[in-house]
C-alpha cells in the first residue's frame, strides 16, 4: 500500500515518458511527469544531416528528463498502412532502441495521425500562430502524441 492509503504503485508505470515526433528537419520532444499523468513540451532538436550526432542529441535529452520509456511516434498513412515515412520512422526506432535498451530505457512506437493537426489547432486556439506556431509546432505535436499514449496506459 503506498503512503497515502491508496493501492500499491504499478511498478511498471513509474517514471517519467519522453515522447519523439521525428520530422525530415525537426525532432519534437515532450515528457511526462513522473506519475505518467500529463505531458509537458520539452522543445525541439534542429536536425544536423549527421543521425548519429542526432541520436546522440536524443540520448541526452532523454537522459535529462529521466525517462525510463520512450514513445516514438509512427506516421501512418491515413488508412492506417505503413508507408515510406513510416519504414523510415521504424529505422530510426531500431537504431534508437539498440541505443537506449542496453541503458534501461524501454523504447515503444504510437500512431502520431494528425497528431500535428491537432497540436496547429491548439496553438491557433491559444493565440499562436504564423512563425510562432510554426517554431513550437514539433514539441507540441510530441506532446499530444504522448498524452493520447499516457491516457492510454
Amino acid at each position: 500500500m503506498s503512503e497515502d492509503g491508496g493501492a500499491p504503485p504499478d511498478e511498471s508505470a513509474r517514471g517519467r515518458v519522453a515522447a519523439l515526433d521525428l520530422g525530415a528537419r525537426r525532432i519534437g520532444v515532450a515528457y511526462s511527469d513522473s506519475r505518467r499523468t500529463l505531458a509537458s513540451p520539452w522543445g525541439m532538436l534542429e536536425r544536423s544531416g549527421d543521425p548519429v550526432h542526432d541520436r546522440k542529441a536524443l540520448v541526452e535529452v532523454i537522459s535529462e528528463v529521466e525517462a525510463g520509456t520512450v514513445v516514438i511516434g509512427l506516421p501512418l498513412s491515413l488508412s492506417g498502412k505503413r508507408g515510406p515515412a513510416a519504414r523510415e520512422a521504424l529505422s530510426e526506432v531500431d537504431a534508437l532502441r539498440a541505443i537506449l535498451e542496453p541503458m534501461g530505457v524501454t523504447v515503444e512506437t504510437a500512431d502520431e495521425r494528425f497528431t500535428t493537426v491537432e497540436a496547429q489547432r491548439s496553438l491557433t486556439a491559444s493565440g499562436r500562430k504564423g512563425r510562432a506556431a510554426r517554431a513550437v509546432v514539433d514539441s507540441a505535436a510530441a506532446m499530444v502524441l504522448l498524452q493520447a499514449w499516457l491516457d492510454k496506459a
